[in-house]
């Protein structure tokens, strides 16, 4: 992708993104966007921050730690990390980013305060939900939400910012409108049992379900591909 068009998809995402905000009634400053940047190359993350991107999604921890490293001359550039971490893992992303989405289990989330390091502030998370209860997906029930959601908020170098999911694909407006208003709705629930934390946010909506996501509540919704093009195979 060019310089030019990846000026030209960044302006397309965001007018998207405005246009959805506007068509739900919600204010145009009520959800950013996150550009996904796995697989791209730290020089195209750059030309975004150029742009004005500032927030940039990663699912790959050691091309991740390798972006970070080339681009640690850019200022107030926030790191996400959206994919599966493995325990193994959970020191590199805890000392390296700034937001986890994908904490699922109480032994992560643990391992992630134990190691973020006192000099930062809190990492901010949020909890994957298996929303769709897909076999193949990450994140926990709902049903067991509220259990990891209470321990979580305990944790002293966390700050448990929200939920994160990704729900099946579904063709028709309403049925992605319908996985979305159930993680809304868990997110509520949540709020009514766990009042001091600061639950904020909701991680959803992608290329195909931006407007659904929005419709929903979505505060930050994660564009990849509409953003940098497609994916080189890893």
């Amino acid at each position: 992708m060019t310089d030019i068009a990846l000026d030209a998809s960044l302006a397309n995402a965001r007018a998207r993104l405005a246009r959805a905000l506007d068509a739900a009634g919600r204010p145009p400053d009520d959800a950013r966007l996150l550009a996904v940047s796995k697989t791209k190359p730290a020089l195209m993350i750059r030309q975004a921050w150029q742009l004005g991107q500032r927030e940039f999604g990663e699912n790959y921890l050691q091309e991740a730690l390798d972006k970070q490293t080339e681009l640690a001359d850019l200022d107030a550039i926030v790191w996400h990390f959206i994919g599966p971490l493995q325990s193994n893992k959970t020191r590199a992303a805890a000392e390296h980013f700034d937001w986890v989405h994908s904490v699922d289990r109480l032994k992560i989330a643990k391992r992630l305060s134990e190691q973020r390091p006192e000099a930062l502030d809190p990492l901010n998370v949020c909890l994957q939900v298996n929303i769709s209860r897909e076999v193949s997906k990450s994140g926990v029930l709902p049903e067991a939400l509220p259990e990891l959601a209470a321990a979580v908020a305990e944790l002293p170098r966390l700050r448990l910012r929200g939920l994160m999911a990704i729900p099946a694909p579904a063709e028709s407006l309403e049925a992605q409108r319908k996985p979305l208003a159930a993680l809304r709705c868990a997110q509520e629930s949540l709020k009514q049992a766990l009042p001091e934390a600061p639950l904020d946010t909701l991680s959803m909506g992608m290329s195909d379900d931006l407007e659904a996501a929005i419709l929903e509540g979505a505060t930050l919704v994660r564009l990849g591909t509409a953003i940098f093009g497609a994916r080189a195979p890893r």
